[in-house]
Formats: structure tokens, sequence, C-alpha cells
């Protein structure tokens, strides 16, 4: 990390999670400089925030493996660059000039770009609150797994429907001496393919169901009750509750630069441009018709804005330069 109160790079990379990382590379790939910013204190994004020992099964040629070492991977592939890493510091405002963009951070430092490209994802996650036993955050209640085995031999309660929830209840399954699966709806969002996994397991499963009470003795959670649609209610013994019900994103100062947004993203081209001139967007964060969100479809995004920010800067040069292994 510079320490340095002025920066100058060919392209500012506001977000450091998997998409970004793979667009440092590609950058460094193009023979462009980049600069990676982003508020959390390391790379890695929500992956290294939120789930860094959950499995990560849905990127190509990869069949599962954990997200940390992902993360690791993506930031030694981006090393053949040098790029300049600035984190835990957030970039508050963006103004430009006829040549470059100008990003003012909020510990004082300045990054003067040719370039942005944002990939911030959802912005900073807040998680949605369980609605009863907040008195337990901390000791028994949790919104994410940061180490799979402090659960080992311990009952959990896995509140939740979407991809988390179900990525939780299998992961756990093999170390936990129980997994319980609680979602208020019929129908769970995530995966099929996981959800099965998780069916065919020992977890049980509660749908059209709610945690109503989370109870126990001298600071240790022991059981955790539920109630179903129809009023019925269960007792179910628990050591640690965790609520994967999903995360409120807050976009934070990119909503005062000026960007054209579609709710909580951010509208984009086909050459991933944004409104805003030489600035661009990929990954979760960035929108158009059809967009499907995953690491896989941003990776691709990144590199198509980094084809065209190329372009843009050396009108030269041509959009597609070929495969990484024409060279070898």
């Amino acid at each position: 990390m510079t320490t340095s109160q002025s920066v100058s790079t060919d392209v500012l990379i506001v977000g450091a999670g998997p998409t970004g990382l793979y667009g440092a590379y590609y950058a460094g790939f193009r023979g462009l400089s980049t600069t990676v910013v982003d508020v959390l204190p390391q790379s890695g994004g929500q992956v290294m925030a939120l789930y860094p020992e959950k499995q990560i099964r849905d990127v190509a040629a990869i069949p599962a493996i954990k997200g940390r070492d992902f993360v690791a991977a993506l930031v030694d592939q981006a090393a053949s660059y040098e790029p300049t890493y600035l984190l835990g510091r957030q970039a508050l405002t963006l103004e430009h000039t006829d040549d470059e963009a100008i990003a003012f951070l909020d510990d004082g430092t300045v990054v003067r770009a040719r370039a942005v490209v944002l990939t911030s994802g959802i912005g900073t996650p807040t998680p949605r609150p369980l609605e009863c036993g907040e008195e337990w955050l901390g000791t028994g209640l949790s919104y994410f797994v940061s180490d799979p085995s402090r659960h080992a031999d311990q009952d959990v309660v896995i509140v939740g429907g979407g991809d988390s929830a179900l990525d939780w209840a299998d992961a756990l399954e093999p170390i936990a001496r129980s997994v319980t699966l609680v979602h208020r709806r019929a129908a769970f969002r995530g995966h099929a393919a996981t959800l099965e996994r998780v069916r065919s397991g020992s977890a049980r499963i509660h749908t059209d169901t709610q945690v109503v009470a989370l109870e126990g003795d001298d600071g240790r959670l022991a059981k955790v009750t539920l109630r179903s649609k129809q009023g019925e209610e269960t007792v179910v013994p628990a050591d640690h509750v965790i609520a994967a019900l999903g995360f409120i994103s807050d976009l934070g100062p990119l909503r005062d630069w000026g960007l054209e947004l579609r709710g909580r993203s951010v509208a984009v081209d086909r050459a991933m441009r944004t409104n805003l001139p030489r600035v661009y967007a990929a990954g979760d964060l960035a929108d158009y018709d059809g967009k499907v969100k995953l690491m896989s479809v941003g990776f691709g995004e990144v590199a198509t804005a980094m084809n065209h920010v190329a372009v843009d800067l050396d009108p030269e040069l041509t959009l597609f330069p070929g495969h990484s292994t024409d060279a070898a």
C-alpha cells in the first residue's frame, strides 16, 4: 500500500473484489497501469468480508474453491502487473478535466487517472436483521460464517432461503452436530443443485416458518422457537443461529457523482461505459437489460471495459488484442 498523497495512473479501479482484481490483471495485460481503491482493509470485497471460508462453485473450470483461496489466486494473477492498492480508503468525489478524472479519497489522497472503472459491487453491505434475538449478536447469533470450524459439533440453525443460507447449510452439515434450515416461504431462491444436496443430507428443513425466540442461560444459546404459518410452534436445540437474510446495499458517495443509476446499480452500454466521460462499470454494480449477476459475468464485463479503455486512451490500438496464450 502506498502512502503517497498524490497518485497518477492510467486506470483507477474502484472496488477490490473479484471483478476489480481481475480488472487489474486485464488492464496490465493491455499495458495499462492501475490503482485499486477499496473502503475495506483487504482485497477480495464481499468474498473476504462475508464468506472467506465458503465454497465458491459457479466459476468456470473450478468445481469448488474456498473464497479466501479464490481471492488469493486473483491477487497473485494481478501481481504480475504490479497494481497499486489503496485499501481502507473511500473514494469520496470525482472531478473531470479534458484529459483525466481526479478522485479525492477520504484520507486526503488524490488519484489522477486517465480512466475509471467502477467494480464496487453492491456497495457497502449491511445485513438484514433477524426480527428477534438481536441481544445474542456476537455470541449465539451471526449474519455470516467467518470460520466454519467454530460450528463443529454444534446444533446450528440457519435462517434464510437464498444462496447463502443453502451454501452454509451444505457446508456445515458434515461438521455440525445438527443443521436446521428455516425459511419463511415455501420455495427457496437459491441454486437448485445446492438445495438438492441439502435435502439429500441430514439437515432438518422448515418452510413457511419463522424464528420467533432465541433462549439460553449464562450467555450461552440453548434453543430456538419456530412458528409455522399455521401457528404451530416447534422448539429446536441451538448453539448458534446464522441469519442469512441478505444484505442492504449502500452505494455511498457514488450516488453523488452524477452517474445514471438504476436503483442500486449503474447503467452501462454494451462497452460498459457509464454516462460520465471515460468512466466504466462492471460486475454487480453495472446494469443493463438482461443482466445476470455472476462473478464469471463480471470477469467478462471488466475485460470488455478494459479493452475499450485501452482504445479510448490510444486509438491506434486494436479493440481485441488477441489471447494471452498467443504470446506463449
